[in-house]
């Protein structure tokens, strides 16, 4: 009978216009045992209630019951229902390490906010937090991406190798003359051009043939001074006579007399007044100063005689390049000329000085030129294989740095798709590639595309990290 009663007052409660639907949004705790007891289960305790939240999910929370700017209560939340906020979770029990259970190292925000937690929660939207597991984090570093996300963004991965890095530097050159090929025909005595048989700028000497035709009186004499000696010598015997033959031949060759005249006026014992003057060097003529009738002096220079068979490429290397460039880099020429058909060299010298007009370095290469192809003040476009003649070095390419400026960094591949960033230093570049002359070693596989994305993924790893440690610091 008491329960029909019962039954009765909440019959009416629940007619009673707004009085009945309080009663209905919030049954006392009578009725809710009323209503227990009908299903045939206990009355349970009364729930405590923690605090109120926004009816529609707003971050708006108070400690007593409110209603919004719509009139709508604000809703309860039950100590059952919100987890503790001890920073230390309970451990696991043997059982469940037994059973192979991962451990979860905390929870952080589904969104990807820089918010962690080291208990279970949820987000102001209701949104469950998301674990973070022991075996996903191997250390502080390394991040972790799914097989089928590595898939989907394109990762390629290479193996650091010892390879050869050749570093492309350009430069222009010009053909000059071989100074160790150059000869100025000039006379050791005072006399006079009576016949001029070179008389072009440009013309082509042989060694031996003749430039001009000279009279000396200085030779005229030291010819007498060997007839005379000649002479001697058949009328003396003893070592007097061969020294005076001697010291006279010795004073024509101080005055570059040829040897072809001392024989000579040995053999016919006679003093011609001219000489045809020879061509000390084969070459071509490129300074002509003295003209027919002239009188040349003693030591001034009359022909200026170059051989051309081979060459210098003079090339202006730029500031910044030059310490690529070492003796025996090697080079290609390509006259403008003829761009059909470089030339191989090497580097032979480097200049000691800079030229501040233009901040080059000149770099010599020699190159033979026998078919005359190369001509004197031509340009030409210089090529430098420097690092060719250096070895094999560490090396990755040059893609698979991520480089901030201050801090150079590249993705190590640890499998199962697992990256480490390292920090590495670089050196030489050339042909796609970087040397590496720290923080990598040999046949390790780093990430050669996609690796800014997985980048990304690392620094906010690395910032909920310290977002959580700093969270959990007393």
């Amino acid at each position: 009978m008491s329960r029909l009663r019962s039954f009765a007052v909440l019959g009416l409660g629940l007619t009673a216009g707004a009085a009945g639907h309080y009663l209905y949004a919030h049954p006392p705790l009578e009725v809710m045992s009323l209503l227990s007891a009908w299903h045939g289960t206990a009355p349970t305790a009364e729930r405590k209630v923690l605090y109120y939240r926004d009816p529609s999910g707003a971050p708006y929370w108070s400690a007593t019951p409110k209603t919004d700017a719509g009139d709508r209560d604000f809703l309860p939340v039950y100590d059952d229902e919100e987890p503790s906020f001890d920073p230390s979770p309970p451990k696991p029990s043997a059982s469940a390490a037994s059973t192979g259970e991962r451990k979860v190292l905390y929870y952080r925000n589904p969104v990807g906010l820089p918010d962690t937690s080291p208990v279970p929660k949820k987000d102001p939207i209701g949104m469950d937090y998301i674990p973070v597991y022991e075996d996903e984090q191997e250390n502080a570093g390394t991040v972790k991406v799914s097989l089928d996300k590595v898939q989907r963004i394109g990762v390629r991965t290479e193996k650091v190798k010892a390879r050869s890095i050749v570093q492309t530097v350009r430069a222009v050159g010009r053909v000059e003359h071989d100074e160790t090929l150059l000869t100025i025909v000039a006379l050791r005595t005072d006399g006079f051009i009576e016949d001029l048989f070179v008389n072009k700028t440009g013309q082509h000497v042989n060694k031996g043939e003749p430039l001009f035709r000279l009279y000396s009186s200085q030779i005229q004499l030291a010819q007498s001074d060997l007839i005379v000696a000649v002479r001697a010598q058949g009328r003396m015997v003893g070592p007097d006579a061969d020294k005076n033959l001697e010291g006279a031949m010795q004073r024509l060759r101080n005055l570059d007399v040829p040897q072809s005249r001392i024989d000579e006026v040995r053999k016919t014992n006679t003093n011609p007044r001219t000489i045809d003057w020879p061509s000390p060097a084969t070459g071509d003529v490129i300074e002509k100063k003295v003209i027919n009738g002239q009188r040349a002096m003693a030591g001034e220079e009359l022909y200026r005689i170059a051989d051309h068979s081979r060459v210098w490429i003079i090339a202006d290397v730029a500031e910044a390049d030059i310490a690529s460039i070492k003796i025996g880099t090697q080079a290609t020429v390509t006259l403008r000329s003829d761009p059909m058909q470089p030339l191989e060299g090497q580097v032979t010298f480097i200049y000691p000085e800079l030229k501040p007009e233009t901040r080059t370095v000149p770099v010599r290469i020699e190159l033979p030129n026998p078919e005359a192809r190369l001509k004197t003040s031509m340009y030409a476009d210089v090529v430098f294989q420097a690092g060719s003649e250096w070895g094999a070095v560490t090396a990755i390419p040059d893609n698979a740095v991520i480089d901030s400026g201050t801090k150079q960094v590249v993705l190590v591949a640890k499998g199962d798709g697992r990256f480490e960033p390292r920090a590495v230093k670089l050196g030489r570049r050339g042909e796609g590639y970087v040397e590496i002359t720290d923080g990598l070693k040999p046949d390790e596989e780093v990430v050669t595309s996609a690796n800014f994305l997985i980048d990304a993924e690392s620094n906010l790893k690395a910032a909920l990290q310290t977002f959580g440690q700093q969270e959990t610091q007393p």
